[in-house]
């Protein structure tokens, strides 16, 4: 998985290209939780659940179902939100998603069961281009962890940077050439 840290990059990403019209400080929070939330599935480990099970590690809570849970949730809550329900939705639920789609960019664990509950398979990318971070916060401080923060950068961060900057400006574009017909 790439560090929790790193799981925000795409909710950020996303609010900063939307601009706060669509996308309230209060949505990016809750897509930020969104896509950090599935990683809850670690307390597993001290209930003995077991990596593979449906419900270990990359399981269920990093399914497409579990992210289109969360949209649900999200459109529930748009009014406290300050969005719209549809955008609440697909902005918690693509957030949530991410999360599942980022570990599959990773080279290691067990895959993803990004497709729960139509199958159990774990997936990966055909393209593995993360470096998969260990638990815990020594992933700050040793020469592996420096390798995985470097992959991260590389390969989520500098991508989302980019994509919230062609974002904004197609955004800023748009608004201004309906300016200019009104």
């Amino acid at each position: 998985m790439p560090t929790i840290i790193t799981h925000a990059a795409v909710p950020l990403a996303l609010g900063v290209g939307l601009g706060r019209r669509v996308a309230s400080c209060r949505l990016v929070a809750a897509g930020v939780f969104a896509a950090m939330l599935p990683d809850i599935d670690v307390l597993g480990f001290h209930w003995h659940i077991a990596y593979a099970d449906t419900f270990g590690h990359r399981g269920a809570s990093h399914s497409l179902m579990f992210a289109l849970l969360l949209g649900v949730l999200a459109m529930s809550a748009a009014k406290y939100l300050q969005a719209d329900r549809l955008p609440a939705f697909l902005f918690v639920s693509a957030s949530a998603a991410s999360h599942g789609l980022l570990d599959m960019l990773t080279n290691g664990g067990l895959g993803v069961a990004f497709l729960w509950p139509i199958t159990d398979r774990r997936l990966f990318f055909p393209w593995r281009t993360i470096e998969v971070a260990p638990f815990g916060l020594h992933v700050f401080s040793d020469p592996r962890g420096l390798a995985v923060l470097w992959s991260e950068l590389r390969c989520v961060w500098l991508p989302a940077t980019v994509g919230a900057t062609l974002l904004h400006v197609v955004r800023r574009q748009s608004g201004q050439r309906a300016g200019a017909i009104e």
